[in-house]
This record gives C-alpha cells, structure tokens and sequence, in this order.
C-alpha cells in the first residue's frame, strides 16, 4: 500500500466519524454522502440528496471555517457536489447545529476537521466574488450591483426563465400550474391590481427584461416606460418590443430611480423585484422619489422579498451580498411599511406571496439544472452554481417563512382624502 493510500484510508476514517458527529450515526433520512473513493455513507440505499465528497479534505474545506460563505465556496468550487434534490440538503445545517451544540462541541469537531488534509489549490472561477466600490448605495456602487448581478448574460437566464423572461415571483392559481402561465397571471394581477387604463403614464422601476411594461402596452393600452441599470437588459427589452409592434407605447430606459424626471408625473407606478436593492437607508429617498413621480389619485405597487422580524441579524459576508446581491437588503414588511407612510403614502392592501415563489424557483431550479450542458456554454461551472445554490436556498427559505414576499399597493389620496379607488378588491379577480 502507497503512502498516498493509507493517507486516503486514515481520512476517510475521519470523514466517516465526522460524518456520525455532525449528522447524526444513522445518518439523515434522506440525505447520503458518496465518499472519493466510491465508498457510501451511511449506505448505498438511495435517497433524495447525495453529497459527493471530491477529496480526502473536503470536510476540511467545508466546514473548518464554521462560516455560511466558506461552506458555499466549498460547492462553488467542486470541493464537494450535491447530486438529486438539492433543497432537500438545506435541512444539514440546522441538524449540524443540533449536533454540536456547545462550544465544546464545536471545537472538539473543528479539531477533527483539521485532522484531515488541506483542499488542492482551486481557482476562483470567471465570476470571483463581487467587489464594489464607493459609498453603499451611492448611484454608481448601486449600479455596479445591479451589473454584478444581470449582466451575467441574457441567454443564460433565457435557459430557465419563462418566455417573457420574468425574474420575480410568479403566481399559481394551483400548483400544477405551469411556470408561463403563471408568470402571465401575475402580470394580469398587477394590471389589474393597478387598474390600468387606456392612455394612462405608467413606470416600472427595475423592469428587468421589459415582460411588464410591454405586457401592460399590449393589454391595457398604456403608455408604458420601465428603468433599469443593466444595459444588456434594455437592449434586449426594446428588442423584443419592437419585434412585437410595441416599441411606440413602450421603451426601456438605462436610468437610476433618483433621476427620473419628476416634471411631468406618472400615474401609476410599479416595482417588482427590484425592492432588495434599495436599502434600508435610502428608503425615504426611494419612497420619496415614487410620491414625486406620481399624479394625485395615482397608486404604486411595490413588490419585495421581506424579512422576518423575529429573526436575528446575520453577522459577517454571507454567500447571497458576496456572490448574488452585493449590498442587497431584505427587511421587515413593517420598515417598509413605516417608510412608505412617511413619504406620504396611504397603504391600501398588502398581500403575501410567500408560497408562489417557493414554487416559482422550484420550476427556476428545475429548469436550470436541465439546461446545465447549455448553460455551461454561456457561464463557467462556478456560476451555474451560484445560481443552483441561491434559487434552491431562497426556495426552502420561503418554505419555511424565514422569508416572505409582498405586493403593498400604496395611494395619494386627494386633498378631501378621497383614494380614488373602488369599496371592494373584485375587480382584481375577475377572469383577463
């Protein structure tokens, strides 16, 4: 037996006692670990999930940090891949913190870890982790982030959105839904949340690919502008509207949200999706601007991901702001809320989606990973990755309600305190 062999023997040892100390001795129900020698843990029976183990330190790289960050990098990087229902391997964390509770726990853990050998030497991939730079969400870091984020490449995100290329949460009248037909009924929904119009102004700040605003031009005969800071995204959108006779009622304009011109206001205004980048420092700035921007009577959908109240905050990078939203900020519907109101704003009706984008990035990551071939051609393997982690992390976080994502509909009353706006919300739910 080579030296190299009775290494590989002594640190699939440690792997196996590490696995029973971290995982439990009978290992999860539904997770199994496939070692690099082909070896199982705890057994070859089949299950939903398989962490394939790349090298005699892969536990090392994994977890020896004790941080989110590290462990995700361990995936980005091949030290270990997850083979099966990828979701269903989000539950390891929280059975690793019931199975070394305690500080002496931990340490007698991460001095086993360490028992094991380094990585090999890995790179950083094309992407690399996100680096900003200037004051947080000034104008030109807000749209370094949003760059960082977009302008990975449209036919990458082609592979897996639906055929409007909608990048926010759909809406399923059952779950059998398929992911075009909802993503089509939660543009009708707004529509009709909004209630828009024939010849009415309307704004989308943060319009992605345009599947909104040229939605609302074809169907409700508005005049449609949307803003975003990706410069491939808009020139895809106005593509995609010219090619469907839409370009004189809808365009897609590269422009920050603070510098759209306020002289001549809107009078409907929408976010959907584009809520997490603001920050909870410049929400006066954000709500301020929309009430600037909008003509008495007018209403403002805005549409974001939240965050529990309950929840502590997280300490150190995390895996989302350092490889998929630098600077992005969830918060409590609560702050939100207060903020909308001290900017002027009536809150007329929030509705919680929560369950919808479960299943909405459930169909992302099904879709992506049945285009990995093809997506490989656009993105490096790192950045497919980043893609399958965060969907399929975000999708057990909206499972379990560590995260919620509302539709807060917002009005200026007039000056005698009339909104405007009909006794009733059946409008909103009669059939398109």
């Amino acid at each position: 037996m080579t030296d190299r062999e009775r290494a590989s023997l002594s640190a699939a040892a440690v792997t196996r006692r590490l696995l029973g100390e971290l995982f439990g001795h009978d290992g999860r129900a539904n997770i199994a670990v496939r070692l690099w020698d082909g070896t199982h843990w705890p057994d070859d029976r089949p299950r939903a999930a398989t962490l394939v183990l790349r090298h005699p330190g892969a536990l090392r790289a994994m977890f020896a940090d004790g941080t989110e960050l590290s462990l995700s990098e361990a995936y980005l990087y091949d030290d270990f891949d997850i083979e099966g229902d990828i979701e269903s391997v989000f539950g390891l964390a929280d059975a690793i913190a019931e199975r070394t509770g305690g500080w002496r726990n931990k340490l007698r853990a991460f001095a086993e870890l360490r028992r094991l050998p380094l990585a090999p030497e890995r790179g950083t991939g094309r992407r690399g982790r996100a680096s900003l730079r200037g004051r947080k969400h000034s104008v030109e870091r807000d749209r370094q982030a949003v760059r960082y984020h977009y302008d990975v490449s449209n036919d990458f995100y082609r592979l897996w959105l639906d055929s409007r290329m909608v990048y926010s949460c759909a809406y399923f009248k059952s779950p059998d839904t398929d992911l075009d037909t909802a993503q089509l009924a939660k543009l009708d929904m707004i529509c009709r949340k909004l209630r828009l119009r024939s010849g009415q102004r309307l704004l989308d700040i943060g319009c992605g690919w345009g599947g909104l605003v040229m939605h609302a031009a074809r169907e409700y005969g508005v005049d449609a502008t949307g803003i975003t800071l990706s410069q491939p995204q808009a020139d895809l959108a106005n593509r995609l509207a010219a090619e469907a006779g839409l370009a004189g009622r809808c365009r897609v304009e590269v422009r920050d949200y603070r510098a759209v011109d306020s002289s001549r206001p809107f009078d409907v205004l929408v976010s959907v999706g584009m809520f997490e980048h603001v920050g909870e420092r410049m929400l006066p700035a954000y709500f301020g601007k929309a009430a600037s921007l909008l003509a008495p009577g007018g209403v403002f959908l805005n549409h974001g991901i939240a965050s529990r109240a309950t929840d502590p905050a997280g300490h150190g990078p995390s895996f989302s702001n350092t490889y998929v939203f630098p600077d992005g900020e969830t918060l409590p519907i609560n702050v939100t809320l207060h903020a909308a109101e001290n900017a002027g704003f009536e809150v007329r009706d929030v509705e919680s989606l929560r369950e919808h984008y479960a299943m909405t990035l459930r169909h992302w990551v099904r879709r992506l990973e049945a285009h990995h071939e093809e997506a490989l051609r656009h993105v490096d393997e790192p950045t497919y990755r980043v893609w399958r982690l965060f969907m399929s992390g975000s999708a057990d976080g909206f499972r379990d309600g560590r995260y919620n994502v509302y539709q807060t509909l917002l009005g200026v009353p007039g000056k005698d305190g009339a909104s405007g706006l009909p006794l009733t919300r059946s409008d909103w739910y009669k059939p398109p």
